[in-house]
This record gives C-alpha cells, structure tokens and sequence, in this order.
C-alpha cells in the first residue's frame, strides 16, 4: 500500500493533536508553567500541525485560529529568550563585579566551623521565572 500524502498530512495531524494534549496536561498537572519554553514550543508545534491539516483539508476557521495561535506562541517564546539573555547579561554583570562569595560575605559560624554567608541570589534560575517578569501575565 503505497503511502498518500493525505495519509502523511492526517498523521502530522494526530501528532499536532498529541501535542496539544500533553502540553494542556502538563501545564494542568504543574510539571510545566504556562511561561516556560518547553509549554510554549510544544503549543506551537502543535499549532502549526494542526493549522497544516486544517488548510489541507479547506476547513478555514480552524486555518485562522491556528495562526492566531502560532503568533501569540512566536511572540511569546521571543519573550522568553529576550528574558533569559537579560538575566544571563545580568549574572555576568554580577559575576564581574563580585570576585568571589567566599571574599565578600563575611563568615558566619556554624556549630565549630566556620562557612561563608551565602550570597543573596542576584538572578533567577530559568524554572523559577515568574510571568510577570517574561511578560506573559495577564
């Protein structure tokens, strides 16, 4: 049986769908937060999937909602990575400035030995990105 190109376009389909499902699942179940990159990437794979199968089989409405869809998933993952070069910027910043913690933070004891204070975090780690601060809330 040979293979169609409707057949690979319906099964380009279900994997959009697929998609769709587990970032939804995802995001419901708390594994991904609706502004990590991860949630966004695969909404828009999923978009794209599924606006390709709507167009190739004429169903329009579907078509414009899915590249509704695919440029508010663009614009939001051009949030994210403007976000994650500003933090990276910012930690070069910080790490230039501060030659090491141990040589700045006074010392604290602990029990019988002495260990450097920690140093107050100057930038987030990627998962720990609030909303707001990517511009994703609402």
């Amino acid at each position: 049986m040979p293979v169609t190109l409707d057949a690979i376009v319906m099964f380009l389909g279900w994997i959009g769908a697929a998609a769709g499902v587990v970032a939804y699942a995802m995001v419901s179940r708390g594994r991904w937060a609706a502004s990590s990159a991860p949630f966004q990437l695969t909404n828009l794979t999923a978009a794209g999937l599924m606006g390709m199968v709507a167009a190739a089989n004429g169903v329009w409405p579907s078509v414009a909602a899915n590249l509704v869809w695919i440029v508010i998933g663009t614009q939001a993952i051009v949030v994210l990575v403007r976000a994650r070069a500003r933090r990276r910027t910012a930690a070069e910043a910080v790490a230039a400035v501060t030659p090491t913690v141990a040589a700045v933070a006074p010392a604290v004891a602990v029990g019988t030995v002495t260990a450097p204070a920690p140093a107050p975090e100057a930038v987030l780690a990627d998962a720990d990105t609030s909303p707001r601060e990517v511009g994703l809330a609402a």
